[in-house]
């Protein structure tokens, strides 16, 4: 039987146990084959990147190989949590989103583990798809690509060319499948048991905890909100926040309002304001540069807008508060 070519991405904060995960099991899986009289290797996995130097989540280095044509592409996922800027880190992934839209339309079977999942809708190959990712940013997936439909209690989806799978331990799921069809299931229920993996899962219902859930019905004003907290120096710019968002200006208002009470730029100079009292009671830089850091080329608008919340002009709150 051919090898099958299994090629895995690998890109800059994406979780290296993702990275390898697939490919330890196919070992194993190469291992029970041989004892089962299988002569020729069954996978060839090589990592791969459209980037000369890839440091994982946490900072490890990966070796890497360039771009190759593969029989399957497996999208790991990468460090996410409800105050990470999704908008930001995909932005920052548009070569690697490249190579899998290339991939793909080469004939590439694409699997996405985990949020990869957003990587690959990126790329276009969910739209019109079924789909799964982790429980936990299932909503977020649905609400950032609506022609995509989200099973959030799947395991792994399987949809024409393109799979999908659940958080983290999902890439065994996945992977037990790829022996069971490419090996055959004594050698997949072989592989289980040595690496003690279920292979008898079929939900990832179970394992949802609601209290790690974000609040109901404010999951767009948090995102927006996350965003605007880690762009405190950029100018405030409508359109260009409502274009990071895939909404009209209109709709962003309506929404944020909706959710949050304020406008966007109320929310950012509220948040402005209240980093700057931090610094003005613990730093000595002065008012102008303090102003600069929070966006404000005129430290006379800053002034005003900061005695507008706080009842004080910022000299006169360093000098009641100041931490010496």
């Amino acid at each position: 039987m051919k090898a099958l070519r299994v090629g895995v991405l690998a890109y800059p904060g994406c979780f290296a146990s993702e990275v390898f995960g697939i490919p330890d099991l196919l070992v194993m899986a190469r291992h029970i084959a041989a004892a089962r009289g299988a002569v020729e290797p069954s996978y060839e996995v090589s990592v791969l990147s459209p980037r000369r130097r890839v440091l994982a989540s946490g900072g490890s280095a990966l070796d890497v190989s360039a771009m190759c044509p593969v029989d399957v592409l497996i999208v790991p996922g990468f460090e996410l949590s409800p105050a990470h800027d999704l908008a930001g880190v995909l932005a920052g992934l548009r070569t690697e989103v490249a190579a899998i839209r290339a991939q793909a339309a080469s004939g590439t079977a694409v699997v996405s583990i985990c949020v990869g999942a957003f990587l690959a809708a990126e790329a276009g190959l969910l739209d019109g798809h079924e789909a799964t990712t982790s429980w936990l940013f299932a909503d977020q997936l649905a609400r950032r690509y609506p022609d995509v439909t989200v099973r959030p209690e799947r395991l792994v989806v399987t949809d024409r060319a393109v799979t999908t799978t659940a958080a983290f331990s999902a890439m065994f799921d996945f992977a037990l499948q790829l022996i069971r069809d490419h090996d055959g299931p004594h050698v997949a229920r072989g592989t289980a048991r040595v690496a003690l993996v279920d292979d008898a899962r079929s939900s990832q219902a179970p394992y949802v905890d609601p209290a790690l859930l974000p609040p109901a019905g404010r999951e767009f004003s948090l995102g927006v909100k996350r965003w605007l907290d880690r762009n405190l120096a950029t100018p405030y710019d409508l359109p260009r926040l409502a274009k990071e968002f895939h909404v009209s200006t209109r709709t962003m208002l309506r929404r944020f309002g909706d959710e949050s009470g304020q406008t966007p730029l109320e929310y950012l100079q509220s948040t402005r304001v209240r980093r700057a009292r931090l610094l003005l009671e613990t730093t000595d830089r002065t008012v102008a540069h303090i102003a600069a850091e929070m966006g404000y080329a005129d430290p006379g608008a800053f002034s005003a807008i900061f005695a507008r919340h706080t009842g004080r002009r910022p000299r006169d709150y360093r000098a009641t508060f100041h931490r010496k």
